[in-house]
């Protein structure tokens, strides 16, 4: 029974998950039990969950404007954001509601957000150069703070609230202190030679440490307002924070007593400084080539760093909109989450169980994502775009190919980490095609803008688990056989599941069958009218099937070459096509932003699936062909989940249920139940039946009465239920006299305040009206016909009787 299940027909995939962008850029928070992770996206900002990496809510701007700033208050219960429309919106976050909104009084949008420690006030610094003082409580501005320069970016309370201090930072690179009591600067600290990045105040109140992007970090002492001590940290500083002294940080190099603070900036690299000796403790390891080049660390620069008490971890943001959480104590990596992925060119299953994906990316770098938790680890290697990805059938060792001309094969280990094992150099130009072999892991087919194909061997060593983790750098993989293919780019190439046929299609509008071994031309495949996208075997058959630019699907016979059938469905270019239903279905994507599943043998296309917005580039189908993944243009990648089967039981259900309801029906009216059959031909939605319902009361000895009995006890919404099929009986002279009486019914017995109420209720009358006095004229030539007759018949009484006295007499 379960190998017939399995080959039932597909008809219907649904969105289980979809994977989008939730950062683009900007500051992001953490609420203060770490369990919810604010990112700004453009117009929405986003709540996500730090432990599954899900999106809890996303709160929208009414204005459709960009936010600029936003800010958490300190006991978790306040959200406030700032838009370029210039004003400022409270939100209950929990509830995705918007509690207040107020003109932000600036007139330029708002740069920056603070609270207070006592999460009562807040300070929004402006692009106008002034600090506007919000009393969250009692809800007015109380301090309009002037003589800023620039763009006040930054601003920070003093955490001892009744010091009354604030302090800013704005375009003169000058850190000043105001005093909230006389709404005065106080103070201007005077040293940074570029923009300040983050202010940090030490436990005793009086120490203050600043960080900057002139590559120093300074120490003051806010008693004195001087600078006690500057830390050169040979990079443009974005963040500093501060260890507490309560930790033990000794495996970050932390020995002795006293203030330590962490760094992260324009290296990407995070480090520990002890503040009394300027001394650099502790520079943490990094999965890429530090790189001293000014254009090539831009990369791997954080943004921003912060500590995470309650998790007790340090949470990093990129420039590359890559969310790390790390160990406070060690720098462990614990999670990777990626807030923006750009264009989407290949997404493939990978890992046991499928429980993985890996996602090429517009960028040289991978990433692996684990569905469960969202985690996802980034692979360096490729120094350009990577373009394209195939795993072994395995699902432990997959291959890359990218714009830089090379190859690289990686493994996956137990515990989900990838390594790189091997890399291939050869082609001339970039390699947009790869597809690796299907029986074992013995080799390697790619094709590339140079029109070639190239057939990898894989060495023994890297199939060894044992002896591939031996390996501490990639070995390099050699081209077997090197064959020019077509005329024009390469875009697809496959292996047959018996690894002896290899297949290309390319933008020459031709697809053509290799040898393996030797990669000997075996046919040409000649019919589609544009460029092919995509070639792939069937599983089962001697078959190969095509897409192609002219927005057709084609299945080719191998032993002949000739074209078995055409589906025609597409709009668009279509860019990939994959079996599914062991061979019997196909799943086709679009540039359209659309996917089509087709049934071969009946030509037919079952279903399209509306799931992306741009081109969707990667297609690909899980092991155990119940799950679909897409990638698309549109920088997301959505998972499908097959609910043929569910469909279909629910709708047996229904089903059952609906037969059950109709015998019951049956019943109630032969037992002249009729306030219960009422109610199951309401819940049934038979108008025709309730129609018969009616009439079976109305034939009954004193029927309008019981009829009236009936409605009164109906519920409002079975009223308005009934009220609807009268509106069509009425229309019908036959079931004129039924619908009357319900009417009669309902006018007697409900207010016309109540009737008002009904759902419907205005065009009900307007459709009752012209039949209901259409009837009432038919009845009234009905009476006139009548009382004519009658008069007729009166007459003729007459004149016979008259007769009849004429004879007597």
């Amino acid at each position: 029974m379960a190998a017939a299940g399995a080959l039932r027909f597909k008809s219907n995939y649904a969105v289980s998950r979809r994977m989008e962008p939730f950062y683009t850029g900007g500051r992001v928070q953490v609420s203060r039990d770490g369990t919810a992770m604010f990112c700004p996206c453009g117009t929405r900002l986003n709540v996500m969950d730090v432990g599954t990496g899900a999106r809890l809510h996303s709160l929208e701007q009414d204005d459709q404007e960009d936010i600029t700033a936003f800010a958490l208050s300190p006991d978790d219960e306040i959200l406030v954001t700032g838009s370029r429309a210039l004003l400022l919106k409270q939100w209950n976050w929990r509830e995705s509601k918007c509690v207040r909104t107020w003109k932000a009084v600036h007139v330029a949008p708002v740069a920056s957000m603070a609270f207070d420690s006592t999460s009562t006030l807040l300070a929004s610094g402006g692009c106008d150069s002034t600090i506007k003082i919000w009393d969250m409580i009692k809800q007015y501005c109380t301090h309009n703070l002037k003589g800023s320069s620039g763009v006040v970016h930054l601003v920070e309370f003093h955490p001892d609230i009744s010091r009354l201090q604030l302090f800013s930072s704005s375009m003169d690179y000058k850190i000043r202190i105001w005093d909230l009591n006389t709404s005065k600067c106080v103070a201007a600290l005077d040293g940074h030679f570029s923009a300040v990045t983050s202010l940090v105040f030490a436990a005793d109140g009086n120490t203050l440490i600043s960080s900057g992007r002139d590559k120093i970090c300074m120490v003051w002492n806010l008693e004195t307002r001087e600078s006690k001590r500057t830390v050169p940290i040979y990079e443009s500083v974005e963040a500093a924070v501060l260890l507490p002294e309560k930790g033990d940080f000794s495996q970050l190099g932390v020995k002795k007593q006293g203030l330590h603070f962490l760094t992260a900036g324009s290296k990407g690299v995070l480090k520990i400084w002890e503040v009394a000796t300027a001394a650099c403790v502790y520079t943490q390891p990094v999965p890429f080539e530090p790189v001293e080049s000014k254009e090539e660390a831009s990369e791997h620069s954080l943004t921003q760093c912060m500590l995470v008490p309650e998790r007790n971890e340090i949470v990093t943001v990129s420039v590359e909109h890559n969310i790390v959480l790390y160990d406070a104590q060690t720098l462990q990596l614990r999670k990777q989450l990626a807030g923006y992925n750009d264009e989407v060119l290949d997404v493939k299953f990978l890992g046991p169980g499928d429980s993985y994906i890996v996602v090429a990316t517009n960028s040289p770098q991978l990433k692996v994502f684990e569905l469960a938790t969202s985690h996802c680890q980034i692979l360096y290697g490729h120094t350009e775009t990577v373009l394209a990805l195939d795993v072994f059938r395995k699902g432990l060792m997959f291959v890359s190919c990218s714009k830089d001309k090379s190859i690289r094969l990686w493994r996956m280990n137990k515990g989900g980490r990838v390594v790189c094992v091997a890399q291939g150099l050869g082609h001339a130009h970039g390699v947009g095609a790869i597809s690796c072999s299907r029986m074992k892991e013995s080799f390697v087919v790619t094709s590339s803008q140079d029109c070639t194909i190239k057939v990898w061997s894989i060495p023994e060593s890297l199939i060894s688990k044992a002896k591939a983790a031996l390996i501490s750098s990639p070995e390099a993989l050699h081209a077997q056989v090197t064959e020019r293919g077509h005329d024009k780019d390469i875009n697809s190439v496959a292996v047959s599941p018996n690894d002896k046929l290899i297949a290309t299609g390319s933008q020459d509008r031709l697809a053509k069958l290799w040898s393996c071994s030797d990669c000997s031309l075996l046919g040409v495949f000649t019919g589609h009218k544009r460029g092919i996208w995509c070639v792939q075997f069937s599983p089962v058959d001697q078959i190969l099937a095509t897409s192609s630019a002219d927005g057709t699907l084609k299945l080719w016979g191998l032993q002949d070459f000739s074209c078995l059938k055409t589906f025609e469905g597409h709009d668009a270019s279509v860019l990939k096509v994959i079996f599914v239903s062991r061979g019997t279905q196909l799943l086709s994507s679009g540039s359209d932003g659309l996917l089509k599943l087709w049934t071969i043998k009946t030509n037919e296309c079952v279903k399209t699936l509306d799931g992306h917005e741009d081109k969707i580039w990667g297609l690909h189908s899980n092991k155990q062909d119940d799950m679909v993944v897409t990638a698309s243009s549109d920088s997301s990648i959505t998972l499908w989940k097959d609910v043929t089967e569910i469909e279909q039981e629910e709708a047996q259900a229904k089903q059952e249920e609906q037969i059950m309801k109709e015998q019951e029906l049956s019943n109630l009216l032969h037992e002249k139940r009729y306030l219960k059959a009422l109610g199951l031909a309401i819940s049934l939605d038979r108008p025709h039946t309730v129609l018969t319902v009616v009439k079976a009361i109305l034939k009954e000895s004193d029927g309008r009465k019981h009829l009236e009995e009936n409605i009164a006890r109906l519920r409002k919404d079975q009223k308005e239920a009934v009220l609807a099929f009268l509106v069509t009986w009425n229309t019908n002279s036959r079931n004129c006299h039924e619908a009357q009486a319900v009417i009669e019914t309902l006018l007697k017995h409900e207010a016309p305040d109540s009737l008002l109420q009904y759902s419907g209720i205005k065009s009900a009358v307007e459709s009752l009206l012209p039949y209901t006095e259409r009837h009432f004229q038919r009845l009234s030539r009905l009476l006139q016909a009548s009382m004519f007759i009658d008069f007729m018949w009166q007459n003729m009484r007459l004149a016979d009787t008259s007769q009849q006295e004429d004879m007597t007499l």
